[in-house]
């Protein structure tokens, strides 16, 4: 475990091996699991707001769900997550030309129809955000569905943190990712030494 200011950051999130193969998972991520993506208390009120300019990327289905209950809901745990659609996709899949699952909230940020890409859960994975008193802890969650993801992450030599780049920075910053960087490589220098 790595610690910079308020994040605890697990040591496979900066050595494991990843990077996302879209094409061979079809975007599973977005219509498998037990419950929807998190959201964070702050992106509600975005999402409420943008959501006239999102639902034509959305599915019809995906469409009642949201006029029925609104733009999330509250997990049995209490946490804030994206509704689903019976149980099963995400409210905010979208199908591209090719049957892949992608998100109509970011279709919608990528045409540069809203300001917002997606939420921040989303971007990040597959790191998950847990708050574990005054820290935020970053972890590595490791998905069947991702296996291909860790075969081509090794392939292509990326790690997890590499190809998170993007999103970390946006929740975090650019000094704590350069931070997070740093940590990496003494991790390396350390495990080869």
């Amino acid at each position: 475990m790595i610690a910079i200011d308020n994040l605890l950051i697990s040591d496979d999130v900066l050595t494991s091996h990843f990077c996302c193969d879209i094409a061979h998972c079809k975007g599973v991520c977005c219509i498998d699991g037990d419950a929807g993506a998190p959201l964070e208390e702050d992106e509600i009120d975005i999402m409420e707001a943008l959501m006239d300019k999102v639902k034509p990327y959305m599915t019809e289905a995906g469409r009642k769900v949201v006029d029925t209950l609104g733009v999330f809901e509250v997990a049995i745990d209490g946490a804030l997550t994206t509704p689903l659609v019976d149980r099963a996709e995400c409210v905010y899949v979208a199908w591209d030309a090719n049957g892949i699952a992608c998100c109509a909230i970011e279709k919608a940020y990528l045409d540069g129809i809203i300001p917002f890409r997606k939420p921040i859960s989303c971007h990040l994975y597959p790191i998950r955000l847990n708050v574990v008193g005054d820290h935020i802890a970053l972890n590595y969650d490791r998905w069947s569905i991702c296996d291909n993801a860790r075969k081509t992450g090794n392939k292509q030599d990326i790690k997890v943190y590499q190809f998170l780049k993007e999103p970390l920075i946006r929740r975090f910053g650019t000094d704590t990712y350069q931070q997070l960087c740093y940590a990496a490589q003494h991790l390396v220098e350390q495990q080869e030494a």
